[in-house]
């Protein structure tokens, strides 16, 4: 039986929901056929962070391999878009964010089934061209008045993490664009629209060196844990829970600490 993996930002998903949910993307097959699984397969739904981009479409992969006939379609975004996508009534088996409070709203919704475990954290850096041609040291030297700097809406936990090393710093910065999530952040600094941007250590490392990434010790003020669930009404509630198995498990580990993830 032919296999494929179906990722990217779901626009199938965001079809699916009611007006003025906010952000997803579109959901797209592997491969360059462009074919989807064939009938009768069962499809594991995962909303996920835009930041576990790399890591889950991995494990997506390795999990049809060990769940034959299976296909996996991510709907990858902000998380607090995918969060309200769930509380509106997105069909989703899995539901990974990167951050506590994001995940509260689909839990306090009664969305959830059983707890959230957290499964990784996660830590900002500074995203800049490669070689650093704009001498950016530190996070005070964001606000040098000729550079331009994204940052995370104030919405989506990079943001929110933002938000925690600006006080925790007295530094405030003057953004020129607020991204709907950690990806379109970082977008900017590899096509050369911005010269600095508040992302992810992973999302730095998941560039192959197409940007560098300068650390900052403040960055340790606003620690980052994602947690993940299988959803109240997930269509495919036994492969949720084995894709979360996975996620959480040794094989599923392993990719996530060599991404650069940290340990709960």
């Amino acid at each position: 039986m032919r296999k494929s993996l179906v990722m990217g930002a779901s626009g199938l998903l965001a079809a699916a929901l009611v007006a003025g949910c906010g952000g997803g993307g579109s959901s797209q097959p592997a491969g360059p056929s462009g074919s989807a699984a064939p009938g009768g397969a069962a499809t594991l739904t995962v909303s996920a962070a835009a930041s576990l981009t790399n890591v889950f479409n991995q494990l997506g992969k390795t999990f049809q391999q060990q769940n034959p006939g299976s296909t996996v379609r991510f709907n990858y975004g902000g998380s607090s878009d995918l969060a309200q996508q769930i509380v509106n009534g997105a069909p989703a088996d899995v539901f990974a964010a990167a951050n506590t409070s994001t995940m509260g709203t689909v839990s306090k919704a009664g969305l959830t089934s059983g707890d959230p475990a957290v499964f990784v954290t996660n830590v900002l850096q500074i995203a800049v061209a490669p070689g650093d041609p704009k001498g950016i040291h530190s996070f005070a030297d964001l606000i040098k008045p000729d550079l331009k700097v994204v940052v995370c809406a104030p919405q989506v936990p990079c943001g929110s993490a933002t938000q925690q090393v600006e006080k925790a710093t007295g530094v405030t910065l003057k953004p020129v664009s607020q991204e709907t999530d950690v990806r379109s952040a970082l977008s900017k600094v590899t096509t050369g629209d911005a010269d600095a941007a508040l992302v992810y250590v992973t999302d730095v490392k998941s560039t192959g060196g197409k940007v560098d990434g300068v650390d900052f010790p403040e960055s340790s003020k606003a620690l980052n844990q994602y947690p993940i669930a299988v959803l109240k009404n997930a269509p495919q509630p036994e492969l949720a829970a084995k894709f979360v198995a996975l996620v959480r498990g040794p094989d599923g580990q392993q990719v996530l600490k060599n991404a650069g993830f940290g340990t709960p």
